[in-house]
């Protein structure tokens, strides 16, 4: 049989079906391929393609992926094509299998200079062999009492090196101060420094002796990140421990590492909480790479909870389309459920209206130094950012509110309305 030619894989009056999985890149050619040879080199690579002649007894299954949409970028932009895959390529609820074949070898081909897999539209015969959130955006109201608002979480910090004993004083102080999620950080997991068990039995003594004290409801996003055993071995003892959430570093664990602990959270009840340390290795370059837009749609798929997306440029990390990614969040999806986004880097109490103006209240926020590098402490800095987000959502000016806060307008008067760097 001979081998089959790149042209097969593009055709300009193709029309996908809906059982297709669309691809949408963005790509710069080699310099001695034009846009349509590059553009049918990655469906070729990313489907049934290879650069040899084949001699292949009996038919095969057309298995073709197809460029079918190809437009020139405008000045220095990159190049745009669409790709279709047959939805018989995936294996069902295999997030591994599928971004081997989307986002594979096709990222370091010759034949583009960069190329970057910027949005997916998922069909639903994959995209519902998936399990989605157990919870997304209704934790707000099915963990917490906080229907009208968004909810709070704080990292101590620093983010690692305190003991355990001075992780809990965080807690409490953040706690007793309005803030309704203790988080650890990514990198903060079993050290000898602050163990595990021990923070995570101590932080919840914590958070129950909190809520009886303040009327509300608190939780712990606690960090089970490590090898696969190990996390479902922690996800267990946070369930019988009492938490209502873990937390997952999904990028630098692995998605099926991702999607077992969604499997054994199903089993107890417990959300999960995404954090995205290392998305930037993927997503930080414009032209090249995975899109954070395609990482959020994924972490969607296999089930996380909560995400960040970034703070819609007010915080300390690079531009990032916050606002658009959230929307694909809160999107419907075949039935799956949405993804509460989280708000985070840099924030601090003088950013919190502009936050709400542009992403809604249907979001998480998390400060960090924004809470505890207030003058008086982590607790007048945890009132402080409560009483921004209750200025804000009543719609009351944050300057005139904080006359009666006197938390809040100290952190007004260090910080004012500044984005930090």
């Amino acid at each position: 049989m001979p081998g089959i030619t790149y042209e097969e894989f593009i055709d300009l009056e193709y029309d996908p079906v809906p059982s297709d999985l669309i691809c949408e890149f963005s790509l710069v050619p080699a310099s001695d391929m034009s846009l349509e040879e590059a553009a049918s080199r990655v469906a070729s690579e990313s489907s049934n393609g290879t650069w040899a002649e084949l001699q292949v007894e009996g038919s095969i299954t057309d298995l073709s992926a197809t460029a079918y949409d190809i437009s020139e970028g405008a000045g220095e932009s990159a190049a745009t094509a669409m790709v279709a895959y047959p939805d018989e390529l995936f294996e069902d609820r295999n997030m591994p299998q599928v971004l081997s074949c989307i986002a594979g070898n096709i990222l370091g081909m010759k034949a583009v200079e960069a190329i970057r897999l910027e949005d997916c539209d998922w069909p639903e015969p994959l995209t519902t062999s998936f399990p989605g959130p157990q919870f997304g955006t209704d934790v707000r109201t099915e963990i917490f009492d906080a229907p009208d608002r968004p909810i709070t979480a704080t990292v101590p910090k620093p983010k690692v090196g305190l003991t355990t004993e001075q992780h809990v004083q965080v807690a409490e102080d953040a706690y007793y101060g309005g803030i309704d999620l203790l988080k650890d950080d990514e990198n903060l997991t079993d050290q000898s420094f602050n163990p595990f068990s021990n923070r995570l039995t101590q932080s919840l003594n914590v958070r129950d002796m909190a809520e009886e004290a303040t009327g509300e409801k608190k939780s712990y996003l606690v960090n089970v990140t490590a090898d696969l055993p190990r996390m479902l071995d922690r996800v267990d003892e946070a369930a019988v421990q009492g938490c209502e959430y873990v937390m997952v570093d999904v990028v630098t664990c692995g998605w099926s590492a991702v999607q077992a602990v969604r499997e054994r959270c199903a089993q107890h009840g417990l959300a999960i909480h995404a954090h995205r340390a290392m998305h930037a290795a993927f997503d930080r370059v414009p032209t090249h790479g995975v899109s954070m837009r395609v990482i959020a749609q994924v972490a969607r798929l296999c089930g996380v909870d909560h995400i960040h997306t970034g703070t819609a440029d007010l915080g300390k990390l690079a531009n990032e389309d916050t606002v658009g990614i959230n929307e694909w969040l809160y999107s419907d999806l075949y039935g799956l459920n949405d993804v509460l986004p989280m708000a985070s880097g840099g924030l601090h109490p003088g950013l919190i209206p502009e936050l709400v103006d542009r992403c809604g209240i249907n979001i998480g926020i998390q400060a960090g130094g924004g809470i505890h590098g207030h003058p008086d402490g982590t607790r007048d800095g945890a009132k402080a950012l409560r009483q921004a987000v209750d200025a804000t959502v009543a719609g009351e000016d944050l300057e005139a509110y904080a006359e009666a806060h006197s938390e809040l307008a100290t952190a007004l008067e260090k910080w004012g309305t500044e984005t930090p760097r």
